[in-house]
């Protein structure tokens, strides 16, 4: 796939930009291509104007229609898409129910739940199944984005989760779509620890947890249209033509993953190598072989064997680890950090229940007609308001770590408060008012909770942040708290009860991000562009995608 990546970017990047080359790419060049990914060190013997004005990620020419807000509007379809997955699993059209026998009569099941014979247990198991590929691989991709482009590693991660989407509409069994939803997560793990350090690069300095807000606004109002999209096609096709929907509709987005011209991270320079690849890469022999010197296939051929020898291999891996634990000791040094994702681990343990179990809970209750629908109405609306507010009011009021802390504690303190009371009330019409106050306060956290994960941590480490920061929220959040709810809802066989105990976890989130307002924090986002990179490079630093960039010129 790395090849075929490589090709369909360079039969792309000739054709967008035939007219500025002053010839084509001689056979070297391409050769060049096919080894090494757009994100890698220009090949040494291309003048300028030709290959490494496209293969380049320091953004030296940008795309002529890839602008920032282009930029937010595609990754907020693919965090809307993610998540769309989320809530059409978890809809009744989808899940369904299991067989049921009362007094010798039996009403056949529906959905994965009833297709299956899945018990409760079994059924929340599944819902974060998806969980154990994406804890995985999230570390991972955010090793990787040290060494190779991040916007291409997205697009790999987008390749897997359009297969492993496509794979649950054909499981046929509980352990064959368990597996396609742990590959669903390993597919979602590179976009969800670098997509956010991209925006928060290309955002407007007043407006960088707007935007934010804009991109994590998705995550409610996926949930929520995937629970109508659910209900819907799992009521009228199938819940198999569900996933196959979800994977045709990713599918343009993994083909722009790579072809479009890719971009660097603040902290990361992929145009610069030390013999990566062997003499003919390698920077210092650049003008050596613009005087005539050349390698050819041979010798390339000879190179690759010593390069990727079993033990070469050995000593890359055991290096990524060593750099890997030394990056994470810093990461767990950094107080506001830890405290930060104490928070959201808390938090994210009761939105989890909530999002899988919230259309049962509130069908056994209040005898909801269209659980799905309403729920995913009440989501749709709150999430996004909510999410968007607390955005905009942490620029409105300055963003800092510590104005942050204070959103956090006081919006989770009194949503949890409207979310308790709400079920509290025996009828529907006091529920839905308190519960929609409730989410409104609740989701405006989404915004702060990521501006901090990604500002108290110098820009290198910013992958790494967000990538540790969701293993965290998951393995302790959302991953246990699924089948953990339905465990207990087996043992006491009661939503109310059930649903009022997962809510007061909230007022713990709350304590957390509360502690965080007396921590003393440094926001150091700019901490390695002023440190770390030489002042030569720092002067020729500007803003990925600059929209001014043009008029500026002119």
């Amino acid at each position: 796939m790395r090849y075929f990546g490589s090709w369909c970017g360079a039969v792309f990047i000739i054709w967008a930009d035939r007219k500025k080359w002053p010839k084509a790419p001689t056979a070297r060049e391409l050769l060049w291509w096919l080894w090494e990914p757009p994100s890698a060190t220009t090949p040494p013997d291309v003048e300028a104007g030709g290959l490494d004005a496209s293969t380049s990620g320091a953004a030296d020419e940008k795309p002529s229609w890839f602008t920032p807000k282009r930029l937010l509007v595609m990754f907020c379809l693919i965090n809307m898409l993610n998540y769309v997955d989320r809530g059409a699993i978890a809809s009744n059209g989808v899940n369904g129910s299991r067989q049921s026998c009362t007094g010798g009569t039996c009403t056949s099941g529906s959905g994965i739940q009833g297709d299956f014979n899945l018990n409760n247990f079994e059924d929340g198991v599944l819902s974060s199944a998806f969980m154990v590929g994406l804890l995985i691989a999230s570390p991972i991709f955010a090793s990787l984005a040290k060494i190779h482009n991040p916007f291409r590693l997205i697009g790999v991660g987008l390749l897997v989760w359009t297969i492993a989407t496509a794979g649950c509409g054909c499981s046929f069994d509980f352990w064959s779509i368990t597996i396609c939803r742990m590959l669903v997560g390993v597919g979602e793990a590179s976009f969800i620890s670098l997509a956010a350090p991209f925006i928060d690069d290309n955002a407007p300095a007043a407006q960088k947890t707007a935007w934010l807000a804009m991109f994590y606004m998705c995550i409610p109002t996926g949930i929520a249209v995937g629970y109508v999209y659910g209900g819907l096609v799992g009521n009228s096709l199938h819940w198999r033509a569900a996933f196959w929907g979800e994977s045709i509709l990713m599918l343009p987005f993994v083909i722009l993953g790579f072809v479009i011209k890719p971009l660097e991270l603040k902290g990361f320079n992929h145009s610069v190598k030390t013999k990566e690849y062997g003499e003919m890469l390698n920077p210092e022999r650049q003008d050596e072989t613009k005087q005539g010197a050349s390698i050819g296939v041979d010798g390339l051929a000879e190179t690759l064997p010593h390069k990727f020898s079993i033990s070469s291999f050995g000593k890359k891996v055991l290096t990524e680890i060593k750099h890997f634990m030394k990056d994470m000791k810093e990461l767990l040094q950094e107080k506001v950090y830890v405290i930060n994702v104490l928070g959201y681990i808390s938090y994210n343990f009761v939105i989890g229940a909530y999002s899988y179990w919230g259309p049962k809970a509130g069908q056994d209750i209040y005898n909801m007609a269209s659980a799905d629908i309403m729920f995913g109405g009440i989501t749709i609306v709150c999430g996004i308001f909510g999410t968007l507010s607390g955005g905009f009011i942490l620029d409105k009021i300055d963003s800092t770590i510590s104005n942050a802390f204070k959103l956090l504690s006081g919006a989770t303190f009194l949503g949890a408060i409207f979310c308790f009371g709400a079920f509290c009330f025996k009828s529907l019409y006091g529920f839905i008012p308190f519960f929609s106050v409730g989410e409104l306060l609740v989701f405006a956290t989404q915004a702060p909770v990521n501006y901090v994960c990604l500002h108290c941590v110098k820009p290198s480490l910013r992958p790494l942040s967000m990538a540790m920061s969701t293993v965290a929220i998951h393995i302790f959040g959302d991953v246990p708290s699924s089948p953990l709810v339905g465990l207990l809802q087996d043992k006491i066989h009661n939503w109310r009860s059930t649903a009022l105990t997962l809510t007061s976890i909230l007022f713990i989130a709350a304590i957390f991000w509360f502690i965080g307002i007396f921590v003393r924090s440094v926001d150091r986002f700019n901490e390695q562009s002023e440190h770390d990179v030489p002042a030569v490079e720092r002067s020729n630093l500007r803003p990925l995608l600059d929209e001014n960039e043009e008029a500026r010129a002119s």
